[in-house]
């Protein structure tokens, strides 16, 4: 059985990507809190992973033969706009506090799944060195 990034990390390596993508949206959305007529968006997380394939057979994108490749992640993580909790006079839909609440926990979900990948570079190291 060969490892490959794709059945090692399993979807913890596209989930990271999404998580990054959804901080760039979220700190997008407080940058903008007092544009008038701004929407917040937001990356709806589990179905940008549905449609990655949810299961843990992941295809591996390379750009050339030996090679792990750019991925797509941002390109198609689906973004939608937040439903705004209480309507605003300029239209802005940003609410600070939902904002930065989710920003929070995105970056818990980001360092979990950070933190899962690192521990198996760490296992397998050990596995080849015999350490």
């Amino acid at each position: 059985m060969s490892l490959t990034p794709d059945n090692l990390f399993g979807i913890h390596a596209r989930a990271l990507e999404l998580w990054q993508r959804r901080s760039a949206v979220l700190a997008s959305n407080l940058a903008n809190a007092d544009t008038p007529g701004y929407l917040a968006r937001d990356v709806d997380f589990r179905k940008a992973l549905s449609a990655a394939g949810g299961t843990g057979n992941l295809p591996l994108q390379t750009d050339a033969p030996g090679q792990l490749g750019g991925s797509t992640a941002q390109a198609d993580a689906p973004l939608e706009y937040r439903v705004p909790t209480q309507p605003s006079m300029d239209g802005n839909t940003v609410d600070e506090q939902v904002e930065q609440a989710a920003f929070a926990a995105n970056g818990v979900h980001y360092q979990a799944s950070l933190s899962f990948i690192t521990a198996q570079i760490h296992m397998l190291r050990n596995a080849i060195t015999g350490a």
